[in-house]
């Protein structure tokens, strides 16, 4: 047996404010988005703001459903939107952040499995890298890449080799 570790670089900010233009606009986006969310079940209002390389920001919220798991992350309503609208365009950057009862939580929220899985997949097609950037009211966490959220990827070209 051999025994390894994986470890993960990523920059905490300890306010919006310490970020570049760009990357506080994405985070405000996605702070934006909290509001579009459907979430009457959970109460936990989830905003994505996806940056592509055409400057586009597309947004998305979670959208629960009656009949859970029905739902949808809202990470993966912007990601989807956004390949969908824009097929050809490199995503950059993905924004997160959280709200309850229209306040940003003081606690960052990080993408759950399946959408860390989307922006993995998303990032191997472009064959680019996607910065994660997970913002809450009191900091915000930053890693330059989704694959270092998901080291044990589902990866079908890996899983396909004889």
């Amino acid at each position: 047996m051999n025994e390894f570790e994986i470890n993960i670089k990523a920059r905490h900010y300890s306010s919006i404010s310490e970020l570049d233009e760009t990357e506080r606009q994405l985070l405000e986006a996605a702070n934006e988005a909290t509001k579009t969310s459907y979430a009457p079940y959970s109460k936990f209002n989830v905003g994505s703001a996806v940056l592509l390389a055409n400057g586009e920001i597309i947004t998305g919220s979670n959208q629960e459903n009656s009949a859970y798991p029905s739902g949808l992350c809202g990470e993966r309503v912007a990601v989807f939107y956004a390949n969908a609208k824009y097929p050809n365009v490199a995503i950059k950057a993905v924004a997160i952040s959280s709200a309850v009862d229209s306040k940003i939580n003081d606690s960052t929220v990080y993408p759950c499995g399946a959408c860390r899985q989307v922006l993995v997949e998303s990032e191997s097609r472009q064959s680019t890298k996607i910065k994660l950037i997970m913002g809450s009211a009191k900091s915000v966490i930053v890693v330059d890449s989704v694959s270092l959220m998901l080291p044990f990827t589902f990866d079908l070209d890996e899983m396909m080799k004889p």
